[in-house]
């Protein structure tokens, strides 16, 4: 049995409005320590931001997150903040 080597994987270009979301929410990593839920939370947002998903409260209580020294609402409110500075 042989390993085969990992694939290489592509990375978004820093202006691509993917790369800006995933970077704001992992600077929340304080409030969502798990880096899975951060992934899940992003690609949520990323769908928001393209007209094809839910609001962020909605998306932050259905994405089931282990949310630590705040609330869900107060996290919303920071989220759309963040959000209303990503360039589209």
């Amino acid at each position: 049995m042989s390993t085969q080597p990992v694939p290489f994987v592509n990375k978004f270009p820093a202006d691509s409005l993917e790369k800006q979301i995933y970077t704001f929410i992992d600077s929340l990593s304080v409030y969502i320590p798990v880096p899975n839920d951060r992934n899940r939370l992003s690609y949520s947002l990323f769908k928001f931001m393209n007209d094809e998903g839910d609001e962020p409260l909605i998306s932050i209580k259905s994405a089931k997150l282990s949310i630590k020294g705040i609330t869900e609402e107060n996290l919303a409110l920071k989220v759309v903040a963040g959000l209303s500075e990503i360039k589209r």
